[in-house]
């Protein structure tokens, strides 16, 4: 890499755009914007204007970090990012209806940075993807766009976000971040913007591929450990036996690793298994059989979940014609306004006979209904469900204990208790 190019990639010298302004763009921006000034690119022009009015809407940037902000910027306009040098891609990855990747986002940002794209510049990849999607997925992209040659022109680096939604103590800067570049050089540059906002260090990858697959196999461990925990909880319902009460009991030896059965959906732990899967099969090893066992089992809750609810009330009495189920949660996980890729909708989908309510304070109803065709009501009233399922332990639901939402259902309810909110033999049912 030529001593110019070095110059001003520089930390000092170079200008950063971070493209995409979703749930990781947001406070990454404002994180860099405590050591440098920033310009966030996004597409949705309402969300563009709540940022500039210093309000994140998906809660993962405090409004005054926004409002005392001095180097901070969002924008929708290509001219305004025609001369940065280094660009941070923040974009989602999905799948499609198949459980296939879908790289639309990441190859239209690509190709967006591609019509800004000048020699000597970097782009750093945030968003998951599979080993060898940053550099044979995306390179050839802003290549071709911009007729510029991948790692003699312009440069990739790959530094996976590791963002909880709503996790306050572990944010960006206190959580290791690996990085990595498509050259040596390009390596120790793209360490040096993220050394310098993150407390808890970075870890230099040995190469892009490294760091993709770190990403990926993160969450498909967790995913794993929960199938696990989940397929007990079929078996010991089963048994008679209280998974909480077998967990807390095993839970008293050093090494045994403390997860809990539940419906996992969300951005990373629900998706990334099937890009793991995906770039497997590609590369001749077909049928991954313990990571798909363990999506399978994990996608089977909902529906078991609402088998076990209607069976109660038909033990209690002669049919659930007329029942009305109310659903408490619809984020993919407690405390979180994220709806991406909730599983709660798998219970709801199965319980839509019975008149399902979702209650659900969190959640952006408008979004609630767009994605999903459910709207969160605003109050439930007491007295009105033969059934309450507890899918999402938000505070507030914590707040009302058994008691509390026993009051919003009739003589002979039942109370599904998913999250152990309330104690033990507070609840009808538990996972």
């Amino acid at each position: 890499m030529s001593e110019a190019n070095m110059d001003r990639l520089s930390l000092k010298t170079s200008k950063l755009a971070a493209i995409g302004l979703g749930y990781v763009g947001p406070p990454l921006a404002a994180e860099v914007d405590k050591k440098r000034s920033v310009v966030g690119f996004g597409i949705n022009t309402n969300h563009i204007k709540t940022l500039r009015a210093s309000h994140d809407s998906t809660l993962d940037v405090e409004n005054d970090e926004l409002s005392s902000a001095e180097g901070l910027s969002f924008t929708k306009k290509l001219e305004d990012i025609a001369e940065h040098t280094v660009f941070i891609v923040t974009v989602p990855t999905t799948i499609d209806a198949h459980k296939r990747p879908d790289l639309t986002p990441l190859l239209r940002a690509s190709e967006t940075i591609g019509k800004v794209l000048k020699p000597g510049d970097l782009v750093i990849h945030e968003s998951t993807a599979y080993p060898g999607a940053t550099e044979e997925g995306c390179g050839p992209v802003p290549e071709r766009i911009s007729g510029l040659r991948f790692n003699e022109d312009f440069f990739a680096g790959y530094s996976p976000e590791r963002i909880n939604p709503e996790d306050k103590q572990h944010c960006l800067s206190t959580i290791t971040k690996v990085t990595s570049g498509s050259t040596p050089d390009i390596a120790d540059i793209a360490d040096t913007p993220c050394g310098s906002i993150i407390v808890a260090g970075t870890d230099k990858a040995s190469s892009i591929r490294v760091a993709e697959a770190a990403k990926v196999i993160e969450n498909a461990q967790r995913d794993l450990n929960i199938a696990l925990v989940n397929e007990l909880a079929v078996i010991f319902n089963k048994m008679g036996i209280d998974t909480e009460a077998v967990l807390q009991a095993a839970g008293t030896k050093w090494n045994f690793q403390p997860f809990r059965p539940g419906l996992v959906g969300g951005h990373c732990i629900s998706v990334d298994p099937y890009y793991l899967t995906y770039k497997a099969e590609a590369t001749g090893y077909h049928h991954p059989q313990i990571i798909l066992a363990g999506r399978r089992l994990n996608d089977g809750m909902g529906p078991y979940v609402a088998g076990q609810l209607v069976k109660c009330p038909l033990n209690k009495r002669s049919h659930v014609q007329g029942a009305r189920v109310l659903v408490m949660g619809l984020a993919f996980k407690k405390n979180c306004s994220d709806l991406r890729n909730t599983r709660v909708v798998d219970v709801i989908s199965e319980l839509k006979d019975f008149g399902v309510d979702v209650d659900d304070s969190w959640v952006d109803s408008t979004e609630a209904q767009s994605e999903y065709g459910a709207t969160p009501i605003e109050q439930p009233m007491d007295g009105t469900y033969d059934g309450v399922v507890v899918a999402v332990a938000h505070q507030e639901f914590v707040d009302m204990g058994a008691s509390g939402m026993r009051q919003l259902c009739r003589g002979g309810h039942v109370h599904y208790d998913l999250k152990y909110v309330p104690p033990a033999g507070q609840s009808d049912l538990r996972l």
